[in-house]
């Protein structure tokens, strides 16, 4: 069993002393795991850090083993991340997001799209963490949409209009407008105007930690709960930063 395919790192962890196990999120296989031979060396190493791309050769005997990976070096952008402790949270955060919920295997070329787009948003000039908290809520809204989870913010959950929505119901994932959801707003989520436009240009640090709010809410009744670990804790770490913020 052999593949190929463009992918970008999620995370790698020593097996072994010089070894490692290495996760990446490819463009047509989803997320997978392979082992690296002399993955930790100097040289390796510093190929499998989380927001590299690689291209890969994935070999297994049998399809289901966690069969070994071949690396080789596509774009590296920890040379303009690396001294800037908050970009490389928020790239934390994203790599984080994307391994606690992508089922392993399973081709989803929105997510992989969606996380080389946001490396390319952090490696930019310029940029505000509250551009990036925005674009990670975005990420983890197409993750919910992906998964079976959508969420409907087309038009009010009682009323149907589509003037004005703010809220969003934590039962049902949909919009609620002013109007409407006045009497009950201490039980609703907030709801971010680029959550529905998908404009993150203009996003500020409230708007983004909103937004960030609200996924989470719907990612871990949906998602985290399920595998039993709840939120990554690098994401939560760029959460913190975000209210500091404030």
């Amino acid at each position: 069993m052999e593949w190929q395919d463009d992918g970008i790192v999620l995370s790698a962890n020593r097996f072994g002393e010089h070894d490692a196990i290495l996760e990446v999120m490819t463009s047509g296989h989803g997320r997978a795991r392979g082992f690296v031979k002399a993955g930790m060396s100097r040289r390796n190493k510093a190929l499998l850090q989380p927001g590299n791309t690689l291209r890969l050769t994935w070999r297994s005997r049998l399809e289901n083993n966690l069969g070994r990976f071949q690396i080789e070096l596509m774009h590296s952008p920890l040379g303009s991340l690396i001294s800037d402790g908050v970009r490389m949270a928020a790239l934390s955060a994203v790599c984080a997001d994307v391994a606690s919920t992508m089922p392993e295997r399973e081709c989803h070329l929105p997510v992989y799209e969606a996380l080389s787009g946001f490396v390319a948003l952090l490696e930019a000039e310029g940029g505000n963490v509250g551009l990036w908290g925005a674009a990670l809520a975005r990420i983890e809204q197409g993750i919910l949409r992906d998964l079976g989870y959508s969420l409907d913010l087309s038009a009010c959950a009682a009323t149907g209009s589509t003037d004005n929505l703010v809220y969003v119901s934590p039962k049902s994932g949909r919009a609620v407008s002013a109007a409407a959801g006045e009497p009950y707003k201490d039980q609703l989520l907030t709801l971010p105007i680029f959550m529905q436009t998908g404009e993150i240009t203009d996003a500020d640090v409230e708007g983004a930690m909103a937004g960030l709010q609200l996924t989470c809410f719907f990612l871990e009744r949906t998602v985290w709960v399920v595998a039993g670990k709840g939120q990554p804790d690098a994401r939560e770490r760029f959460c913190q930063y975000l209210k500091r913020q404030r």
